[in-house]
């Protein structure tokens, strides 16, 4: 078996959001938040069959984390699994779930699928009862933390020292404040405690994310309008640098777009040191 994890971010931001992730011989998808036709030609671009999908893992219900998950499910055959409250929250959004087909979990118990362990932990977000994911396999581990509207310490704790995190840095709070496209409703969920973490807020969830052993990290679910990838790079690298965190050593940091199929990052397992 081969054992090094594969991960790649096919979409992560506003407008929708699926992550691939591969231990094993087992491939799963985390969230479906695009068209069946864009998650498999995504797919296809990093040199998967959607066919070989093990499962489908959904963190809420929001649109742009399930907009082509029933699709898949039902053409590809594909196990969905989500906590009970989620799937209660997806009926009329997802169609017709086929025999066999639905999973429930209960967030913060783990479970196994495949070759993967999974845990799944709740998270701060205005929706059914969201959860983020830390997926093992071996000794190697990668955690997701999107559509936070804070960053508390159960959260924290839940991701500490995993092999790679895919951290949000949704928006900048004054491109959010000035954008005239935006009601002052959706500025003030946005800006709440269900909402997302703003670029600031992210940088100190990964500066507490560092001092745990994290050492690489994806910044991610960017706002396609009040914010831009170059924005978010700088206010977290400021941070991390005037707190004397080397870049590309101490942490490795690099940003998930939107609107393209990302990175395919690949962990090796590390060595075990045996007691002589």
């Amino acid at each position: 078996m081969n054992t090094d994890m594969i991960f790649c971010p096919l979409f992560s931001g506003s407008s929708g959001n699926a992550l691939f992730v591969q231990y094993g011989s087992t491939r799963l998808l985390i969230d479906a938040g695009k068209s069946g036709r864009m998650l498999e030609e995504a797919l296809n671009m990093v040199g998967v069959d959607p066919a070989t999908l093990d499962a489908i893992l959904i963190t809420h219900e929001h649109v742009d984390h399930i907009a082509g998950a029933g699709v898949m499910c039902r053409k590809y055959h594909i196990p969905v699994y989500a906590n009970d409250a989620t799937w209660s929250a997806m009926a009329g959004k997802f169609g017709k779930v086929p025999d066999g087909m639905r999973h429930i979990f209960e967030t913060g118990n783990d479970f196994y699928l495949g070759d993967f362990g999974i845990q799944p932990f709740a998270i701060p977000h205005d929706a059914a009862s969201p959860v983020g994911y830390r997926l093992w396999g071996g000794n190697v581990s990668i955690s997701t933390a999107t559509d936070l509207g804070y960053f508390p310490r159960e959260v924290r704790d839940a991701v500490a020292g995993s092999s790679l995190v895919l951290l949000e840095s949704n928006h900048d709070p004054d491109l959010l404040r000035m954008n005239p496209h935006y009601s002052e409703k959706l500025k003030h969920r946005i800006l709440g405690t269900r909402g997302h973490l703003s670029n600031d807020a992210c940088a100190q969830a990964l500066l507490q994310l560092v001092n745990t052993g994290v050492r690489n990290v994806i910044l991610g679910h960017l706002s396609g309008e009040n914010n831009t990838p170059e924005l978010a790079l700088e206010t977290n690298e400021r941070l991390m640098e005037q707190e004397g965190v080397r870049l590309g050593k101490d942490l490795h940091l690099e940003v998930a777009l939107r609107d393209r199929v990302g990175s395919v990052y690949t962990l090796e397992q590390k060595p075990v040191a045996w007691d002589a």
